[in-house]
C-alpha cells in the first residue's frame, strides 16, 4: 500500500546522506519534497503541511548527535511525528462482563462491512468468546445470505429475520437473542448505501441510541482515499465513532486515508484488513506503520503472525534436527506450507528491514512453492528422508509424476543440501551472529542469489551425467 510513498521518502534521505550537519536550507528542501509525496499519496493538505512543519521545527531545534548522520536524524523525528499523526491506538476491544458486549458496524456499500463482520467474529472466537452476528442490512440484495456463509466458515450464529423491513427491531431481538443463547458479544451488521443519505444516517443513529453498543466501528474503503476521510467525518457527526476498520489496505493504493484520519476525526484505526481470507485482519499499530513507510520492515507483526502458525514443541524438535543435519523433505515442506499461511512471501520480505522501500522491484514468484510442493509429494517417504538416493532414473519419475523438468527436481534437491547445511552450521551460533547470518541470506534471496529450483540445474539434455552414471551407461551398452 506505501509503496510509493516509501520509495519517495527513501530518495529524500538519500540526498540528506553525505552531509556534515543539518542546516536550515537543506531541511526546508527535504520537507517541500515530503509535501509533495504526502500529497501524491492523497494525504489531506492540512494534514500534509501540518505534518512537515513540525518536523521541519523539531529538525532545526534538535542538536545534531556526533553519532547520528542527518538522514538518521530526520528519519527519527519523521517516524516520530508519523507515530503522532497516526496514534495513539488501542487496538483490544473492551468487552464487559454481565452482558453481551455489542459492537455495531457502520458504513457504505462495497467498503467490505458485512466481511469484515466475519473476519472480526473469527477473531473474537480466537480470544476465546461467543459471538452473535446480527444480520441488520436489510437494504442489500442477498446482504443476509452473504452473513449466512461467513457465519458458518467460522463457526458463529447468525441471527435473522428475513422479510423484515425494521432494522432497529432486528437489532434488539437479535440482542434479546444473545442472551437467551449466552452469547457474551453481539455484531450488528447495519445497512450502508452507495453514498451518504439522511435515511441511512437515520436508521444507524436510531439503532446507535436503541441498542447503546459499547464500540461503533466505521469500515472504510482504504481505495477512496480523501472520500473516506469526508465519509468517516459525516459519520462521527451523527453517531459518536470509537474507531474505524480500513479494508483493502492489500490493495496497490496510496495511503492517504490512514495517514490522515485520526487528524481530521479524532478518531483512530483500530484494525485493518489485508485481503479475503477470514483471518485477513490484523490491530492497526501506529508504530509499525511508521516504521514499514520509511523502510524499517515491521518485525513484530512477522513475529505475531510466525507464533500464530508454528507450534513451539515442534520447532525445538525441529532446531534439534537442524542441529543434527537430520532435517528431511517433509519438514521442509511442512515449514513452507506454514509460511504460505502468514501471507505472500512478497508481503513477507517487505516486513523485513530495508526491503520496504524496493516497492514493484521486489520480485518474487509465490508458485515457487506449489512446484516444490508438487516435486516433494512426488516422491517416496524413503526419498524425502533422505534425498542423496534420488538418481538420475529417481529424478526422472519424479519430474514425471509431477509435471516438472528433471533439472527442477534437481535444483529442489540441491537447494534442499545447501539450505540444511546451512542450518547445521547456524545451530552453533549466537543470537546475534544468528540473526545477522539470517539478514544476510534475506538480502541475497531477495537480490535472487540463492539457489532455485528452476534454471540452476541446466536443461536434462545439458545435464553433466556423473561418473557413476556414465560407468552404468556404459554397462547397458554393453549388455
Amino acid at each position: 500500500m506505501f509503496d510509493s510513498l516509501t520509495q519517495r521518502f527513501s530518495g529524500v534521505f538519500k540526498g540528506l546522506r553525505g552531509r556534515g550537519r543539518i542546516t536550515e536550507d537543506n531541511v526546508r528542501e527535504a520537507m517541500r519534497e515530503v509535501r509533495t509525496a504526502l500529497l501524491e499519496a492523497d494525504v489531506h493538505v492540512d494534514v500534509a503541511r501540518e505534518f512537515c512543519d513540525q518536523v521541519y521545527q523539531k529538525a532545526i531545534g534538535e542538536e545534531v548527535i556526533n553519532t547520528l548522520k542527518p538522514d538518521q536524524l530526520i528519519i527519527k523525528i519523521v517516524h516520530d511525528e508519523l507515530v503522532r499523526l497516526m496514534g495513539p491506538v488501542d487496538p483490544k476491544i473492551p468487552f464487559i462482563s454481565g452482558g453481551p458486549t455489542i459492537l455495531m458496524m457502520a458504513g457504505l456499500q462495497g467498503s467490505g462491512k458485512t466481511t469484515t463482520c466475519g473476519k472480526l467474529a473469527r477473531k473474537i472466537i480466537a480470544s476465546a468468546k461467543r459471538p452473535l452476528l446480527v444480520a441488520a442490512d436489510l437494504k442489500r440484495p442477498a446482504a443476509i445470505d452473504q452473513l449466512e456463509v461467513l457465519g458458518e466458515q467460522i463457526g458463529a450464529p447468525v441471527y435473522t429475520e428475513r422479510g423484515h423491513l425494521n432494522a432497529v427491531k432486528v437489532c434488539r431481538n437479535g440482542i434479546a437473542h444473545a442472551r437467551k443463547t449466552d452469547r457474551d458479544v453481539v455484531i450488528l451488521d447495519t445497512a450502508g448505501r452507495l453514498a451518504i443519505d439522511e435515511e441511512m444516517m437515520a436508521e444507524v443513529a436510531k439503532i446507535a441510541t436503541t441498542c447503546k453498543p459499547q464500540q461503533i466501528y466505521l469500515v472504510l474503503d482504504a481505495m477512496t482515499g480523501q472520500d473516506a476521510v469526508a465519509t468517516a467525518k459525516a459519520f462521527n457527526d451523527r453517531l459518536e465513532l470509537d474507531g474505524c476498520i480500513l479494508t483493502k489496505l492489500d490493495s496497490d493504493t496510496r495511503g492517504g486515508a490512514a495517514l490522515s484520519l485520526k487528524h481530521v476525526t479524532g478518531k483512530p484505526i483500530k484494525f485493518v484488513g489485508m485481503g479475503e481470507k477470514l483471518d485477513a485482519i490484523e490491530p492497526f499499530h501506529p508504530d509499525r506503520v511508521a516504521g514499514s513507510i520509511l523502510g524499517m520492515g515491521d518485525m513484530l507483526t512477522l513475529v505475531e503472525k510466525a507464533q500464530e502458525q508454528f507450534d513451539a514443541e515442534e520447532q525445538a524438535k525441529l532446531e534439534k534436527k537442524m542441529a543434527k543435519g537430520s532435517m528431511t523433505l517433509d519438514d521442509f515442506l511442512d515449514q513452507m506450507r506454514k509460511v504460505q499461511k502468514m501471507g505472500s512471501m512478497r508481503d513477507i520480505l517487505k516486513k523485513l528491514p530495508g526491503f520496504g522501500g524496493m516497492g514493484s522491484d521486489l520480485k518474487v514468484d509465490d508458485k515457487e512453492i506449489s512446484r516444490m510442493e508438487a516435486i516433494v509429494l512426488s516422491m517416496t517417504k524413503k526419498e524425502r528422508a533422505n534425498p542423496s538416493i534420488i538418481d538420475t532414473s529417481r529424478r526422472r519419475r519424479i519430474a514425471k509424476g509431477c509435471g516438472a523438468a528433471t533439472s527442477d527436481v534437481s535444483g529442489l534437491v540441491k537447494s534442499f543440501t545447501q539450505m540444511r547445511d546451512m542450518m547445521k552450521g547456524m545451530a552453533g551460533m549466537g543470537l546475534r551472529d544468528r540473526m545477522r547470518f539470517s539478514s544476510q541470506m534475506s538480502q541475497m534471496a531477495a537480490a535472487g542469489q540463492m539457489p532455485s529450483i528452476r534454471g540452476k540445474a541446466g536443461t536434462t539434455s545439458k545435464r553433466r551425467v556423473n561418473t557413476k552414471d556414465k560407468r552404468k551407461a556404459r554397462k547397458r551398452k554393453r549388455k
